[in-house]
């Protein structure tokens, strides 16, 4: 179909008024005044309640290790296949404590996850499965002092390197929590970024890790009654600063080269 010019003379497709003779049409709003009342026709649609989406949203969705990152090592030939973390790097004192675990592929525990997202409870009986199921466990520690000497990161990886050497198994392929591989391996590495709820071999390494560290610290607070140890485990909680600001750093057990006692040059409590 087409339309004419010519049929549409005398009529008005707006549906507004036709002007007098002689006189301007009306002018649509302008300016500030035109702005205000579009704002005022937009702003019910603007405020109107959105349907829900059912669809789950990205943060809530919860990252479990599993056992993809060794399955593929396997087929290229790399196996064994170890897993290492750590635990302590932010306390004020103790060691920093690592562990290495070579898993069984058929008897892999049930519930491995970052250590830190387990309570007490399951942690401990997660630790006794790994250690009576896994090919190799093994753990190693940097002292205060060693941290002291070097630096927290230098330590923890050092740890990681001591652990893997003492596996009773010799691994292919140690994969490491974090961004780093620790220098001096005997074996290939590879670093994964939170690895713990990446791989299931790390992941038992960090719990084996932190259930020892827990019970080193826990002795500690055995023999330094005032600091609560067995509580906080080194970390700078309220209990533990008040307990260094009235007793001062345990020697060897306090790291001097952090900064609360770096910049506070608090005297070591006597022996």
């Amino acid at each position: 179909m087409v339309l004419r010019l010519s049929s549409w003379r005398g009529k008005n497709p707006s549906g507004l008024p036709r002007p007098a003779d002689g006189a301007l049409p009306a002018r649509r709003p302008c300016g500030r005044k035109g702005l205000a009342e579009n704002r005022k026709r937009c702003e019910p649609r603007r405020i109107m309640a959105r349907a829900r989406s059912d669809s789950p949203l990205l943060f809530e969705m919860v990252e479990r290790p599993d056992f993809s990152f060794e399955t593929k090592a396997m087929a290229e030939g790399l196996w064994p296949v170890a897993g290492m973390d750590e635990a302590g790097r932010g306390p004020l004192a103790g060691p920093v404590v690592a562990a290495a675990v070579i898993l069984d592929p058929a008897d892999i525990p049930e519930g491995l996850d970052d250590s830190k997202r387990l309570s007490h409870v399951q942690r401990e009986a997660l630790f006794l499965k790994i250690v009576g199921s896994a090919l190799g466990v093994s753990m190693a520690s940097v002292s205060a002092e060693g941290i002291d000497a070097s630096n927290i990161l230098k330590a923890s990886l050092e740890a990681m390197r001591r652990a893997l050497v003492g596996l009773p198994v010799q691994a292919k392929l140690a994969l490491a929590d974090g961004r780093d591989v620790p220098p001096g391996l005997p074996c290939a590495g590879r670093a994964l970024v939170r690895g713990d709820r990446r791989s299931q071999s790390i992941a038992a390494a960090s719990i084996v890790a932190k259930v020892m560290r827990d019970r080193m610290m826990t002795g500690c607070g055995s023999h330094h009654a005032h600091y609560g140890f067995e509580v906080h485990m080194g970390y700078a909680t309220a209990r533990h600063r008040a307990a260094i600001d009235s007793h001062g750093p345990v020697p060897r057990l306090h790291r001097i080269s952090f900064a609360p006692f770096r910049l506070g040059g608090a005297d070591p409590a006597g022996e």
